[in-house]
């Protein structure tokens, strides 16, 4: 563990340790001694005086060498002998965790061990891909991507603490195009300079954009129209149904409240006498409602409902009039999606609906998204049957990045965010051929085991 060096106008023999020639880390004058004997003898000579040490190293023989290097350290005379482990730029310190390797010197004598505390290897940064993957997305997975381009994209942002994710999917291939990782808020310059940048990627390829999908925010509709002119953009429908459903769960919960309201108090304990007995009895029905309006409230915002679900509903709204009616104004709302018929039809359709629904005051505040324009853009997809109508491929994107998030890091930056979705794209580029070959290898076994039967 010594790094030792010859010189050769001094000696015209080197030093052997192990088998391999070594070097010497001082100006040390070594003792012949016979290959059988259990000591070897240091003598370390200085300007002051000559000391002499002892070291325990077994079945170590020098025959009669000389040899001197440039100045490292001094060994110090004591108890025990205390040699300088090597020659370091930095001083690593007692760490149990730091494993070195043996690195074999660029010449003709001797290697150097590095270290010699033993341990376990850090995991962290062993493999940084991510530089490379950014720079194999722009070439290989862009160019493979682009070539199946649909021309229909979906847009969506996703937030991760302080940073925002701008992501761009192909709405029938599913195939993330394009992403932006920033620290702050979105707003409309940074939406603008996003799609700009993706639409000079397009162009480049001469590939046009015919349709976007989005959800109902506002950071998309002027930046758009800014960038890709009069191109159809349709507002997610999921989006927008989930708004008027969970405005229609806000009133059921209303009218629940209300009922609980007609419970009449009593003294607590069993009910004695008949007018107790009525009381408990009518609070009873009172609470049976009010659970079976809060067991079975998906029923008022279900798209399809059986036979028997509407057997259930008929039962559970009895005497509650404004509960049937906004199940039948929750019909008429999927009707309006309906691609049998065309936007022209679904808007007239909307226009009789929020007449009907305008006539009732308490029932217009309700259902105050009705008259939201996302709904109208909802229905552009009526007109194009290539248009999709949601934008699940984009979500899917953002599903996929958040269970990346719990399962791959923790310490988030700009830089390993878009490093890790570099690498997630990158691997997405070889999932057609990894199924490819697992189609191979599945049938090429199956026809071996019928032709074995």
């Amino acid at each position: 563990m010594l790094k030792i060096y010859q010189k050769p106008s001094l000696s015209d023999a080197a030093e052997i340790i192990n088998g391999g020639p070594a070097r010497c880390a001082n100006t040390v004058r070594i003792g012949s001694v016979p290959l059988h004997v259990n000591y070897t003898t240091l003598e370390t000579l200085s300007r002051a005086d000559r000391k002499t040490s002892f070291s325990p190293i077994h079945n170590t023989a020098a025959p009669n060498a000389i040899i001197t290097s440039m100045r490292i350290w001094t060994t110090w005379h004591c108890p025990k002998a205390i040699i300088p482990i090597g020659w370091f730029q930095w001083l690593y310190g007692l760490l149990s965790k730091i494993v070195c390797h043996t690195v074999r010197h660029h010449g003709i004598y001797g290697g150097i061990i590095g270290f010699l505390f033993r341990g376990l290897q850090f995991r962290t940064g062993l493999k940084r891909r991510g530089k490379k993957a950014e720079v194999a997305i722009r070439t290989d997975y862009i160019d493979k991507a682009l070539s199946e381009f649909s021309g229909y994209i979906a847009a969506d942002e996703l937030y991760d603490g302080p940073f925002c994710v701008l992501f761009i999917v192909d709405n029938h291939k599913f195939n993330r195009l394009y992403y932006e990782v920033l620290d702050h808020n979105p707003t409309n310059e940074d939406m603008i300079a996003f799609f700009r940048r993706f639409k000079r990627m397009l162009d480049t390829r001469d590939l046009t954009v015919k349709g976007i999908t989005t959800d109902g925010s506002p950071l998309y509709p002027e930046p758009i129209a800014e960038v890709f002119g009069d191109v159809e953009h349709q507002s997610c429908q999921f989006h927008v149904i989930k708004e008027i459903n969970k405005a229609i769960l806000k009133a059921v919960a209303q009218v629940r409240r209300e009922t609980k309201q007609k419970k009449i108090k009593r003294q607590r304990g069993r009910p004695s006498g008949k007018q107790a007995k009525r009381i408990a009895r009518k609070n009873k029905r009172i609470q049976d409602k009010i659970t079976s309006l809060f067991e079975y409230r998906y029923l008022f915002v279900k798209h399809t409902l059986t036979h028997k679900e509407k057997k259930i509903l008929q039962r559970i709204t009895r005497g509650f009039e404004q509960l049937r009616s906004l199940r039948s104004i929750v019909d008429e709302v999927y009707r309006l999606f309906d691609r049998r018929c065309r936007m022209d039809t679904a808007l007239d359709k909307l226009a009789k609906l929020r007449r009907r629904v305008g006539r009732f005051t308490k029932l217009r505040e309700t259902l105050k998204k009705l008259w939201s324009p996302n709904l109208e853009k909802a229905l552009t997809f009526l007109d194009d049957s290539l248009l999709p109508a949601t934008s699940n491929a984009v979500e899917r994107a953002n599903r996929r990045h958040r269970k990346m998030q719990k399962s791959i890091y923790r310490v988030r930056t700009r830089d390993h965010i878009r490093q890790r979705i570099a690498i997630d794209m990158q691997r997405d580029l070889c999932m057609a051929d990894q199924k490819t070959t697992i189609n191979t290898l599945h049938w090429s076994r199956s026809g071996e085991k019928r032709k074995a039967g």
